[in-house]
């Protein structure tokens, strides 16, 4: 099969003025092949060696897209960060990579990235080059290079490097971060041929086809986001639509305007949009597929998205390392669809085992762990990692437990991994706590998921404070953002006690702080 870069090459070809992207700004295919085509040309004229690593920090939207392309065609590795990283996150994948180079705008948010790359630089980190693009990396748009203009390689020399350079659908393409429990994120290794795996079995799971226009509002680095805005569209010659930022208001009038029939969309994302009075507004009859998950889907929400909207809910089971292990399909029955995580898909050799190892499959109860083509290659450059990611003979697990019926369909009904699942977010609760106790004030603290209507879980953390000391939320917040903590790991509720809970062996028992935050909640909606 050929690579993305010469799937879109082709449709450049062939439908040269089709719309490849829509939405923050109407691309077609031509010039989506022309904005990859002058950053490759860019970056090999940095003298980047072919497999090194680029940084990509870009918004949603077509440049970020381009950027990709861009990299697999001069030979490079794109690193993926997601638009709310923060400083910290920022460091730890450009360092732990070893990128030779950051592709950004010259700010996100409120942070200056090209102060921001500069101190990196300082710090010791072999980030040589920096690119910057105002917008969405248009061929007119001007381009800065450690702060001075640059030329692309003439059109004779860039098309001379692809041939030489381009990567094939088996290199690796791609890294992307992924939460960790003890530390900061790892690196997940993507090929191409994995998510073109992936895409038979979401084009058969959706009965997608050419005709259909896609939205993806899930950040472009992310697993969810690779192969709905990044890899199917393109294998089908269909147009997506992509917003530099998601709220639901704008999601439904972009779905009436453009309509859409393929929506991908972590479940906060489209519970949002059900409680959204703009839903009522607009016609969402075009709508005939929502893919969803990063996080367990709201059975009721999920059946009144289908009722309100007229699509069918489908969703994926697996991780941003595993891919998926199990699917549910347009042909499934709405019970199959809402409650559980579809059948396990034969190609994955679905297993199960227990916390020490041992298959399980038999019970119908364990930890799901698979082998086969939508896995990645397991973490980069982390061989501590990968030695608990994979079983002793060869098994990629999950950080789930599952059951597995009869009939082949797969139920989760918890986790073994301590993450807060916050908006599709993986949200390591030792991260949060490691950070919270930098704070003075703390003597020792405990991040549990606490539940919410809309986020699914919340990051609420419990504190044990020094004598003769005070602290409220939005004083540890302030703090935890001075120290360049990202959005999504910073606490959304405090609860100081006199002494954390402790289990038998020791440890904090979170069991008993989850029961308590859920308690205070219950307290809290019964007196309002």
């Amino acid at each position: 099969m050929p690579s993305l870069s010469q799937r879109i090459d082709e449709l450049a070809a062939r439908v040269p003025d089709a719309p490849a992207f829509l939405g923050v700004e109407t691309v077609s295919w031509r010039e989506y092949a022309a904005r990859a085509r002058r950053l490759a040309g860019v970056l090999v004229g940095l003298g980047l060696a072919k497999g090194e690593r680029v940084g990509v920090l870009l918004p949603d939207g077509p440049g970020v897209h381009a950027a990709f392309v861009a990299c697999e065609l001069a030979g490079l590795t794109a690193v993926g960060i997601g638009p709310r990283a923060g400083p910290l996150e920022i460091r730890h994948l450009l360092g732990h990579t070893q990128a030779q180079a950051l592709v950004s705008r010259p700010a996100l948010g409120e942070l200056d990235l090209v102060a921001l790359a500069g101190e990196l630089r300082a710090q010791g980190l072999p980030l040589r080059h920096h690119v910057v693009a105002e917008a969405e990396l248009a061929p007119e748009e001007p381009l800065l290079v450690d702060g001075a203009g640059v030329a692309a390689l003439s059109p004779a020399a860039t098309e001379a490097a692809i041939a030489a350079r381009r990567l094939g659908p088996g290199d690796l393409f791609l890294l992307n971060s992924t939460s960790g429990t003890t530390g900061l994120p790892k690196c997940v290794t993507h090929d191409q041929a994995r998510w073109f795996a992936f895409h038979e079995l979401a084009v058969d799971a959706g009965e997608l086809t050419a005709s259909d226009v896609f939205m993806s509002v899930v950040p472009a680095p992310f697993g969810f986001g690779v192969w709905t805005s990044h890899v199917t569209p393109v294998l089908l010659g269909a147009p997506t639509l992509l917003l530099a930022r998601f709220s639901a208001e704008d999601a439904i009038r972009a779905i009436e305007r453009h309509r859409v029939s393929v929506l991908a969309a972590v479940s906060t994302q489209f519970v949002m949009m059900l409680n959204s009075p703009a839903l009522a507004l607009h016609d969402l009859s075009s709508l005939r597929v929502l893919f969803t998950g990063g996080e367990a889907v709201p059975a009721s929400r999920a059946e009144e998205f289908e009722k309100r909207t007229g699509a069918q809910v489908l969703q994926f089971y697996g991780s941003n390392e595993t891919g998926a292990l199990s699917c549910t399909t347009t042909r499934d029955s709405r019970e199959v669809r809402l409650t559980t995580a579809g059948r396990v898909i034969e190609a994955m050799q679905v297993r199960l085992f227990d916390e020490d190892g041992r298959d399980v499959t038999a019970s119908g109860r364990g930890i799901p762990a698979c082998r086969g083509a939508l896995t990645s290659r397991g973490y980069y450059g982390d061989p501590e990692a990968n030695r608990k990611l994979f079983t002793a003979d060869g098994w990629m697990l999950t950080g789930d437990v599952a059951t597995i019926d009869d009939e082949g369909i797969l139920r989760v009904v918890g986790r073994t991994a301590d993450f807060i699942i916050r908006g599709g977010k993986n949200v390591s609760a030792p991260v949060v706590e490691a950070a919270v106790a930098t704070h003075p004030a703390v003597a020792l603290a405990a991040a549990v998921a606490m539940p919410d209507e809309v986020f699914g879980e919340r990051v609420c953390v419990y504190a044990e404070l020094r004598p003769g000391q005070r602290l409220d939320l939005d004083e540890l917040v302030a703090h935890l953002r001075r120290q360049g903590a990202s959005k999504e790991t910073l606490p959304e509720r405090l609860v100081v006690v006199a002494e954390l809970p402790r289990a038998s062996g020791g440890k904090i028992a979170k069991g008993a702080l989850r029961e308590d935050i859920r308690r205070r909640i219950t307290e809290e909606k019964t007196r309002a």
